[in-house]
């Protein structure tokens, strides 16, 4: 009898405090209402867009950190040749959003895809110096071509198009709510394709290896596969955010190269909870409300962000989404 009692004692304390689906239901919500709930918090519709864009990098980024257990410090190089393919395409080959997207996508995914072999056997410290140096190399390639991307003053003179969809056209040149739910279906494909993908068996794969890399080994898992896998798909969900990045400013710069974005990546992950799957979106929420917010007030936004971080790590150490998961991981 007191057998019974531990392990239903024991299922109940593994078992999610809310249910999965009522999560969904509630970020979903959220989410499709945010233009509408968000004025009334003094924010604006291209905010909630710039959470959906830096939520998607940093949930790419995450599919590396959190469930492979490596860590890059130069995703923000497929970022911004997400959006540099995205504006490139736009000003000098063809006025197409669908196509600056695929452009862009396809710059900074295969980009990874290429660097991660090179790297791929590294670890700890010396994969991610790695990845700030390859990062680093594209931020002053962008940053010295003037003719080309326009320096340190940005690729300018470009603008995202309208969507034809035989008779019917999706007018997204103007911003505000249409667009912002372009973005929205945008992220919607993405998350549920990178979902599908978590729970996959190659995601169950990646979780052996961050849990026990040598033990992942003597079960014949191919773990410099894997983990190239990991970086390369990881890249193009990144780049994918990167193109959504310049769709919505009309506009890239530098600064999408740079590593310090990258480390911005990090801390949305880390500050919302890098082994949970939403954790990144939280706290990319959090940081982009925190910087849109702070900065208004303030040039050092980023000394206050800083502390909060410091405090969310030493006090919270699964993130603000871990904290209703004191048990198991998703």
């Amino acid at each position: 009898m007191s057998t019974d009692v531990t392990i239903a004692a024991v299922a109940a304390a593994r078992r999610p405090a809310v249910p999965r689906w009522v999560t969904l239901v509630v970020i979903w919500a959220l989410l499709i209402a945010a233009p509408y709930w968000l004025p009334l918090l003094g924010g604006y519709t291209a905010l909630a867009g710039r959470v959906l864009v830096f939520g998607l990098a940093a949930m790419g980024l995450n599919l590396l950190l959190g469930f492979t257990g490596v860590l890059s410090f130069g995703h923000a190089a497929y970022f911004g040749l997400g959006a540099y393919g995205a504006g490139l395409t736009l000003r000098y080959l063809v006025h197409s959003t669908p196509l600056a997207m695929l452009a862009g996508t396809l710059l900074g995914g295969l980009a990874g895809t290429l660097f991660g072999l090179l790297i791929v056997r590294r670890r700890g410290v010396y994969f991610a110096m790695c990845t700030i140096a390859f990062g680093q190399l594209w931020y002053y390639l962008a940053y010295s071509w003037n003719d080309f991307t326009g320096g340190f003053d940005g690729l300018r003179d470009f603008h995202r198009e309208p969507i034809g969809f035989g008779p019917l056209t999706l007018d997204i040149s103007e911003g505000g709510t249409r667009f912002y739910f372009f973005l929205l279906a945008i992220f919607a494909v993405a998350v549920t394709l990178l979902g599908l993908l978590v729970r996959s068996p190659f995601g169950h794969t990646l979780r052996a290896i961050r849990e026990n890399e040598r033990r992942a080994r003597f079960l014949a898992i191919p773990v410099e596969r894997q983990i190239w896998l990991s970086f390369s798909i990881s890249c193009f969900f990144t780049a994918l955010a990167g193109t959504l990045y310049a769709l919505l400013n009309n506009f890239a710069d530098p600064l999408a190269l740079h590593y310090s974005l990258s480390g911005y990546f990090v801390v949305m992950c880390v500050m919302g909870g890098m082994r949970t799957f939403w954790g990144p979106l939280l706290g990319a929420t959090v940081f982009v409300m925190l910087q849109d917010y702070i900065s208004s007030m303030t040039v050092n936004w980023m000394s206050f962000v800083g502390t909060i971080f410091v405090l969310v790590v030493l006090f919270f150490p699964r993130g603000l989404l871990g904290l209703r998961r004191q048990r198991g991981e998703t």
